[in-house]
């Protein structure tokens, strides 16, 4: 008796609609039959949700648009029972291209390849997108929108400095940040007139500016304002990352010395640490005959992966009698976040921490600045040098605590 094929859909996914294609078999010849399926399209409103809906396909093959495209079709197939799978773009632009030998990139084309895909390696779970845990694709989307805030608040921030420079100028380079129990910075506050103070009260009276404008005090308020989402969304952070599930990791980051930012945004990464290691829970290691050396070495592929996705691996480039090492992929605001971790907490000797992590790392970065080299390089490697003690140690944890699931 025949296995019946399950009904695949392939979606492309546009700022405002969809291209699909749905098959029941793989065509023998994508190339015709892209010229003659009659392709659907939809748009993102409630009839063009019901109407993909009625394909009722059993697995629908997207590309992982950001987090905003395409997060309307996908929640809506999910609540539906659809399987959803995710395929890299570099895969289906390769895919699409050297397999499937389809004309130049189009919508309907990228749908085509998508459903073609699905059949072609439907088994090899490698070849798709895994999809994150419903608490940590929340906590990533929370990531995301501090550092759109951030990127946001920084020019409103830099024009009020301006002008306070000759309306107040005795503030115009204060930095008023948030204490704990409160959702804004006091300076902020009062231009905004949201807050009382008698300090900047009595410097205002003294002060030899022009007077504040009512521009300083919108823009105080937006500073303000932005300030407030960002209370709200780092209260929302907290309370996803007391869950069980997050226990042993907090365990390992706390001896790291890890805010909540940088937690969530080293979480939102390698969350579950399981898919970077073997199905017995332990790093993959591999014995391969060097290239130059031509001697068995040892290629540790799961660091590599852990590095790669919190976007610290090297990779080097060679041409001719040129080699360069160069950090290229995984997430840049990890790697950001990494690199303002090492210049907080390790670098600057106060903050640094005092156990054997502190001691390593500051030992380590010190010694470099003393070899002379440069600056940027050495924050560089000592955010790899990092990444590589946190690795063993989350593997370990998570192994006495029986989560790498």
């Amino acid at each position: 008796m025949t296995k019946k094929l399950p009904k695949i859909l392939g979606i492309d996914v546009s700022k405002a609609s969809v291209s699909c294609c749905l098959l029941e078999s793989r065509p023998e010849n994508p190339r015709e039959f892209y010229y003659t399926y009659p392709f659907d399209k939809f748009n993102a409103d409630s009839v063009g949700v019901k109407a993909l809906l009625a394909l009722t396909p059993d697995i629908a093959i997207l590309e992982p648009t950001g987090t905003n495209y395409s997060k309307i079709w996908i929640s809506h197939l999910d609540r539906a029972g659809v399987e959803v799978k995710l395929v890299g773009h570099r895969e289906l632009k390769n895919y699409r291209s050297y397999q499937l030998n389809l004309p130049d990139k189009d919508d309907d084309a990228d749908a085509l390849a998508l459903a073609c895909y699905g059949f072609d390696y439907a088994t090899d779970k490698l070849r798709f997108v895994r999809r994150r845990h419903p608490t940590i694709q929340r906590v990533r989307e929370l990531i995301l929108r501090l550092n759109h805030l951030n990127r946001v608040q920084s020019p409103i921030i830099n024009r009020a400095r301006q002008d306070l420079a000759w309306q107040f100028p005795e503030i115009a380079n204060t930095r008023s940040i948030r204490s704990p129990n409160k959702d804004t910075p006091l300076m902020w506050g009062w231009l905004a007139g949201i807050r009382k103070s008698n300090h900047y009260d009595r410097k205002y009276a003294n002060s030899c500016g022009l007077g504040i404008t009512g521009t300083v005090r919108w823009h105080a308020q937006r500073i303000c304002s932005i300030e407030q989402e960002q209370h709200a969304i780092e209260i929302e952070l907290s309370e996803l990352l007391i869950q069980p599930i997050f226990k042993p990791y907090q365990r390992v980051f706390d001896d790291f010395g890890f805010g909540l930012r940088l937690r969530c945004t080293i979480l939102s990464q390698i969350f579950p640490l399981g898919d970077f290691l073997t199905a017995d829970g332990q790093p993959e290691i591999k014995r391969l005959r060097g290239r130059v050396s031509g001697k068995p070495t040892k290629r540790h592929l799961s660091l590599r992966r852990f590095q790669k996705a919190l976007g610290v691996a090297p990779s080097q480039e060679s041409s001719g009698d040129s080699q360069k090492i160069k950090i290229v992929g995984g997430s840049a605001i990890c790697r950001r976040s990494l690199w303002q971790w090492v210049f907080t907490r390790v670098e600057v000797r106060k903050s640094r921490m005092t156990n054997k992590i502190g001691v390593l790392l500051g030992e380590y970065l010190d010694t470099q600045k003393r070899e002379g080299r440069p600056v940027q390089l050495v924050r560089s490697r000592t955010t790899a040098r990092a990444v590589k003690l946190l690795f063993p140690r989350l593997v370990n944890e998570l192994n006495c605590d029986g989560r790498l699931e």
